[in-house]
């Protein structure tokens, strides 16, 4: 098994459910990345979540006691804006909660026929009132963005529904399919590889997705590597037709293959 990442030169970590959950960071987390950075192994720490900004984020992770540099972070808000930016300065309406919004600082705010909708979490901000703003806006020409699509997410108190729900809803009233920027899509994987500078043979995904973060990594040559925390189910894992390169207890499990 431990062959399986002998040839691997670095490695894309996901945040949420292999590093911490909620506000508690995960047994052996702290001593796994030292580690990593000790041998010279470059990472880059992965994220879907769009209700915090880069600073903010990293501002939780050292008070964890991870040691994560900014830039070391890869999240879907960091690569929407290099998606954005790739487009010129494009105006957007921000469906965001308030943190993130300041990493879109560069780009106009328009809240009536905006060239894109950025679509992120508002947690219990979702109601009709907004999804019809919305939808008038997407038949009004304006283009769909969805930081990610993910079916659920674990919390402190268990699974719970993610915002994928809501796009999957938009897109069904509107006709259009939004682009998809976080895990899984290609794009995401493939930007997180050159921010990184390895190429794809020489890197593994460490998630706790089956999906999200294995399937969508493999499909664009990485190894895929599954940990048993976060949102990790036995019975999801048997009913997916993705199989992980290896599966590991945690990612404290990764001193013993790294």
């Amino acid at each position: 098994m431990k062959s399986i990442l002998s040839e691997i030169s670095g490695l894309l970590l996901d945040l949420d459910g292999v590093v911490y959950v909620g506000e508690r960071v995960l047994e052996g987390a702290v001593e796994t990345v030292q580690y990593l950075k000790d041998r010279n192994i470059p990472c880059r720490f992965t994220t879907n979540t769009t209700v915090s900004s880069a600073a903010t984020l990293h501002h939780k992770l050292t008070g964890m006691g991870l040691p994560v540099a900014e830039e070391e972070i890869f999240s879907a808000l960091k690569a929407t804006v290099r998606y954005l930016r790739a487009r010129g300065r494009p105006s957007c309406y921000l469906l965001l909660a308030e943190d993130p919004v300041r990493d879109f600082a560069e780009f106009p705010v328009s809240d009536t026929k905006p060239d894109f909708v950025i679509i992120g979490d508002v947690g219990k901000y979702w109601d009709y009132k907004l999804i019809n703003k919305v939808f008038r806006m997407v038949m009004s020409g304006s283009k769909m963005i969805a930081l990610h699509k993910g079916k659920y997410w674990q919390t402190e108190a268990g699974l719970q529904v993610d915002m994928g729900a809501f796009v999957a809803g938009l897109e069904y009233v509107t006709g259009q399919e939004a682009t998809v920027i976080g895990k899984p899509s290609p794009s995401f994987f493939k930007l997180a590889l050159d921010d990184l500078g390895l190429p794809v043979e020489r890197v593994a995904m460490v998630g706790d997705d089956i999906d999200s973060d294995i399937g969508g990594a493999q499909a664009v040559g990485l190894k895929g590597v599954l940990v048993k925390t976060g949102k990790y189910r036995k019975e999801l894992v048997e009913n997916s037709a993705v199989k992980p390169d290896l599966v590991i207890d945690s990612i404290y499990s990764l001193i013993d293959f790294c």
